[in-house]
This record gives C-alpha cells, structure tokens and sequence, in this order.
C-alpha cells in the first residue's frame, strides 16, 4: 500500500490558516527572552561582552588589592619610579614616594636604591636628580643610589632599570632575574609590578601610605589603570607606554 495521501485527504490551506494564533502561542512568544530574538551573532557578542566584563571587573578588583600592597621583602634593590619636580625639587606626590624609599632603606630592605625618570623639555633638573638630593638629604648614603634618569614613562623607566641592575643577585634561587620592590603610589602599585615582571625583574611592589593621590581621585585612577592592566596584558605593556604613571 503506497504512503501517498489521495489528492483529497491532502491539507490545501493557506499558511496563515495553518499558524496557530492562539492566546496561548501568543504569550509564548511575547516571553521569549530578547537574547534569543534576532540572529545567532546576537548571542555571539553578548557573550563576548559578559566575558569582557568580567574580565575588567576582576582585573580592577586586583588594582584595588594592589593599592593596598607593602610587600617589602629583602632584596637586591628599592625602585622608585618618578613623577613630576619643580627645578629640583620633588613635587608632593613624588616626596611622598621618596618618604617611603626612606623607611623602607631604615628597614633595610634592600643595599641599593634607583631614582628613575627623565625631565620635560625645558627642565633644568630630572626626576632622579630631584630624587637623589632629597634621599641624600634624609640621609640615604649617596653611594648607594643608583639613577636611571632618561625614561618618560612607567615600561620605559623599569625597561632602562633591568639593565642597570644586570649582574646583581638576590640568591633566591630564582635564576638570572634580580629581585626588586618597587615604590610608587597606590593607584598605580599593579601596573608597575606587571610592566616590571615584563622586562624581566622579579619585582614586588610596595605602596606609599602617604600618597597625595586620594578619594575620588585615586578611585578614578584605579578605574583608568584597569583599563591599561586589562589590555596591557593582552597587547604587552610597552605599548601602552604612552598611559600616564
């Protein structure tokens, strides 16, 4: 027996007779999740958007946790990145950096210190000189401070220390790398242990308490360097050298 209907049996009625709009079909469709409305790709960047999401939010939560970081172990050098000076003399942001490089040489820390940063065009000083005379002045032996004083940014500053370092050793037993805490303020503790770890230093990193940086301030530029950390992990921190530290 064939499974072909007789021409008679067969159902002949126009599709929209066929569709079922029934109140019922009706509220099915009037919930189904707007996600689900639309083409695949849809689905496709939201998700994208989800996973970036978190991934931002995590990275700030570690900028956050950073900022509160004094790790201060011994090692084979304090580093402080540099900041903005007035003819010699350290801005407040920068003195309160070297303030801490002080407590932490009284703690000894560490046997060397590195003063770190260039000058702007017109600048009669750098950042490491005003950096060194106000170290020196707080009675920091002049012997044991090193100055790397050409860097212009963050990666450039601690790229230039790695090799001013080479030859020192902690005896961690951590290989060729020289161990290192660096100095610098809250906001920006996490990207500089990074963009240290980068260019080859075992590095801790070790917040001023006295940082000028504060409130909404600090919170704004926590929220900006999540942004750096997040792609500079991604793209490598030497070019996201131009964000400001």
């Amino acid at each position: 027996m064939s499974g072909i209907l007789p021409e008679d049996e067969l159902d002949f009625r126009p599709l929209d007779d066929i569709v079922d709009r029934s109140p019922a079909a009706q509220v099915v469709s009037a919930e189904t999740p707007w996600w689900r409305i639309g083409p695949s790709w849809n689905r496709v960047l939201i998700g994208v958007f989800v996973v970036l999401f978190v991934y931002y939010g995590v990275t700030l939560i570690q900028v956050m946790s950073a900022a509160r970081s004094h790790d201060s172990p011994q090692v084979d050098a304090i580093v402080v990145l540099g900041v903005a000076q007035y003819d010699g003399r350290p801005s407040p942001q920068l003195a309160a950096r070297l303030d801490h490089v002080v407590t932490l040489w009284n703690d000894d820390v560490a046997p060397s210190v590195v003063v770190t940063g260039g000058n702007q065009p017109g600048d009669r000083f750098t950042e490491a000189e005003a950096s060194r005379d106000y170290l020196i002045d707080r009675g920091v032996p002049e012997e044991v401070i090193l100055m790397e004083d050409e860097g212009s940014t963050t990666y450039e500053s601690l790229d230039a220390v790695a090799v001013l370092l080479q030859g020192l050793r902690s005896g961690s037993g951590d290989g060729d790398r020289v161990e290192v805490v660096v100095v610098t303020d809250p906001y920006h503790a996490y990207r500089s242990k990074l963009t240290a770890q980068e260019v080859g230093l075992k590095a801790h990193v070790s917040s001023t308490p006295t940082s000028v940086v504060t409130g909404w301030t600090s919170l704004r530029r926590q929220v900006i360097e999540a942004a750096g950390v997040s792609l500079g992990r991604i793209v490598g921190f030497g070019r996201l050298s131009d964000l400001p530290g």
